[in-house]
């Protein structure tokens, strides 16, 4: 697996910086480590996110954990190049020599909705019928998208409250033992950390990670309204210059002020060259 460094490093540098500045006030690694705590925080937090969606969706979970780690980049560069390949293929044979692309294995590399497109577009599929049945399919899969990160946004919304619970717990144990003044400090102490864990856990784990969950669909729900784009214009026999053009404005502001002419004739020239 191609591992996204970016998570790595977030997550290292995050928990690094907390034991580094705690040690550096004079703490000691030891004194964070409370098993009690970390079940009373994983265990609430795992157990009230179950109780919040349906096993199907939990069985999730390690899917999305792994894509969270996986690097993916977006493939709109690639998309258009493919369309400006179509749309010449198109303009020279006609929209039915677009049929032996269906099953070639350029198209596999791309998002099975072009599949479904370029169906739809050589079995000749009015317009409004092609927009209307792909927006749809696009919504449902954002909004699917949108759920399955939302179980990391609830697990991130949990976790700080097990840790208050906690808490509390610890601190009601501790002053049932106020007979005892001299462990009373060290116990206080180990009640605050499940508030720790809780906090961590939220803001260094869960969270972040429904958040990166959210930005690759948002780049998925992009990639799928430029593949349904093209097929529009490709069904409606536009010129491949004037289609790739039209396709770049789907690339973001950032990309495209790197290679804003040199856009243009690069894809030309290397789909000219298939």
């Amino acid at each position: 697996m191609d591992l996204d460094i970016a998570t790595v490093v977030g997550i290292v540098v995050a928990v690094g910086a907390i034991i580094y500045g705690f040690t550096l006030g004079g703490g000691t690694v030891t004194s964070l480590i409370d098993v009690p705590s970390a079940i009373i925080v994983l265990g609430g937090t795992i157990g009230a996110t179950i109780i919040t969606y349906s096993m199907d969706n939990i069985k999730k979970v390690p899917r999305l954990l792994a894509r969270a780690f996986k690097n993916e980049k977006d493939n709109y560069l690639e998309i258009i190049k493919y369309f400006t390949y179509l749309a010449q293929k198109a303009r020279s044979e006609g929209l039915l020599s677009l049929e032996s692309e269906i099953e070639s294995e350029e198209i596999k590399k791309f998002d099975p909705i072009l599949k479904e497109c370029l169906e739809l577009v050589v079995d000749g599929s009015d317009m409004e019928l092609i927009k209307t049945t792909m927006e749809n399919k696009i919504y449902v899969e954002d909004m699917e998208a949108k759920k399955e990160a939302g179980i990391f946004e609830s697990a991130g919304g949990y976790a700080p409250t097990m840790g208050l619970i906690g808490t509390v717990m610890g601190l009601v144990q501790a002053l049932g033992n106020l007979t005892e003044p001299d462990k009373l400090g060290p116990a206080v102490a180990v009640a605050f950390i499940t508030t720790l864990y809780g906090a961590i856990l939220a803001n260094v784990f869960f969270l972040p990670i429904a958040q990166k969950l959210k930005n690759r669909a948002k780049v998925k729900t992009t990639e799928r309204e430029l593949i349904l784009e093209g097929s529009l214009s490709l069904q409606a026999g536009e010129n491949p210059r004037i289609l790739e053009r039209k396709l770049m404005t789907f690339v973001a502001q950032a990309q495209l002020k790197n290679t804003p002419q040199k856009g243009g004739v690069e894809l030309n020239e290397e789909v000219g060259g298939r």
